[in-house]
């Protein structure tokens, strides 16, 4: 599984909970790094209880076209965001001068060095007839291709010559493996392709940035994470004990239970 501290052996508990008393209904425990496969199990599991206003969230770790498509399929009515909808939120305006803060549970000494950081599309100047560009350190890229079809968007690529490219000294900002990679070519994007089919995702986005979107992110943000913030703290299931996935995921189960029942008995149950 990977970390912001690296890659570890271990399991993730997954859990969906019900926004208005906070309890667990369905809980399952998997041995996957990836969360993008774990959203489909978990939504078909909760069907027998959902109603006609019912709606799925879930955070961004689990957005993928495939889920989304399926999703659809289904007629499951879910707001899942993309890893960038912050960036298109005014809410988050300004978060970049957090981001930019040392982790404090980071041991700095240890900290590895930064690697220099890449050029960006937007810093290659594009011509006013569009037949080349001139990348960050002045060098000419021509045209190769105008009608490219990336991801449903319309783009024009162009491409540099080895004679610029060889010997610049900004090649460790400009490609990703220059060792290997002997000239760049970038694609600058004009609009959406004639051809494209809208995608699953693309609608998905029109969802999230919609003022229900927003009000469905913060909705999710208070309803779930105050649970898991009970499970690890509170209860100090901070890292799961035992081993083999049918294990796990029973102990997993255990922990979801007794939060429920404390839910349960703090609603007037106990009486």
């Amino acid at each position: 599984m990977p970390t912001d501290k690296g890659v570890v052996q271990g399991y993730t508990g997954v859990a969906a909970v019900d926004e208005r008393h906070q309890i667990i209904v369905d809980a399952q425990a998997h041995g996957t790094g990836s969360e993008q496969e774990l959203l489909l199990p978990v939504a078909e599991a909760i069907q027998p209880l959902a109603k006609e206003h019912t709606v799925v969230c879930a955070d961004s770790g689990y957005h993928s076209e495939d889920n989304l498509k399926q999703l659809e399929d289904k007629a499951i009515e879910a707001f899942i965001p993309d890893t960038l909808y912050r960036q298109r939120d005014p809410r988050y305006e300004g978060q970049e001068q957090h981001s930019a803060k040392p982790d404090a549970l980071w041991d700095k000494s240890e900290k590895p060095p930064a690697k220099p950081k890449l050029f960006q599309h937007c810093e290659f100047q594009v011509a006013p007839d569009l037949s080349h560009c001139l990348c960050p350190a002045g060098k000419r890229l021509y045209r190769s291709g105008t009608n490219c079809n990336i991801g449903g968007r319309q783009a024009i690529k162009f491409k540099g010559t080895q004679r610029d490219c060889e010997n610049c000294p900004k090649r460790a900002q400009c490609l990703r493996h220059p060792q290997r990679t002997p000239i760049r070519q970038v694609a600058i994007f004009v609009g959406r392709h004639a051809k494209a089919e809208e995608k699953a995702s693309e609608r998905m986005k029109r969802k999230i940035d919609s003022d229900q979107g927003r009000e469905m992110i913060a909705r999710r943000f208070a309803t779930v994470e105050p649970v898991f913030g009970n499970l690890r703290s509170n209860k100090g299931l901070n890292r799961f004990t035992l081993r083999g996935r049918q294990k796990v995921d029973g102990q997993w189960k255990l922990y979801c239970l007794v939060h429920n029942i404390e839910k349960l008995a703090h609603n007037g149950y106990a009486k």
